[in-house]
């Protein structure tokens, strides 16, 4: 590879065979060799890329799975809250029907009631009118019999 000359000043200098200079079944193994490199770097780097590109796409997979459980999570709590409500609902209407039917029935026994007294009390003024006709009669007959 290295070739010594001597200068015009006597000074040996060193000097590099040029590629040309070589033999050709080197530098065609050199080539080879090179190229073997470019090869395994390149499916090594490949390799790599794949493994980054699988490990990306897991990675977005288990982001997107845990979104999917945070938003499902709160639609399913405001999906059980609703189903609640709405279980309550129908409980305050039947409650609010049984209580209407019941005010009802109060309703109709204090009015059968009032009725009643209404007719206690014409009955009471009935007696009254009668026991002042009564007198009145007896008054007229015993001023009938004392003449």
């Amino acid at each position: 590879m290295y070739s010594s000359s001597s200068s015009s000043s006597g000074v040996p200098v060193a000097r590099v065979r040029s590629n040309a200079e070589r033999d050709p079944k080197d530098l065609e193994a050199s080539l080879n060799h090179l190229l073997q490199l470019h090869n395994h770097n390149s499916l090594s780097l490949r390799h790599n890329a794949e493994k980054a590109k699988k490990n990306a796409i897991g990675k977005a997979e288990k982001v997107s799975e845990l979104l999917v459980e945070a938003v499902n999570g709160g639609v399913q709590d405001s999906f059980i809250n609703q189903k609640r409500i709405e279980f309550e609902i129908r409980t305050l209407a039947s409650t609010i029907t049984r209580f209407i039917k019941q005010t009802d029935q109060w309703l109709s026994s204090t009015h059968a009631l009032n009725t009643a007294v209404k007719e206690i009390g014409d009955f009471e003024n009935w007696m009254k009118v009668m026991e002042y006709e009564c007198k009145s009669i007896t008054a007229a007959i015993q001023n009938i019999h004392q003449e």
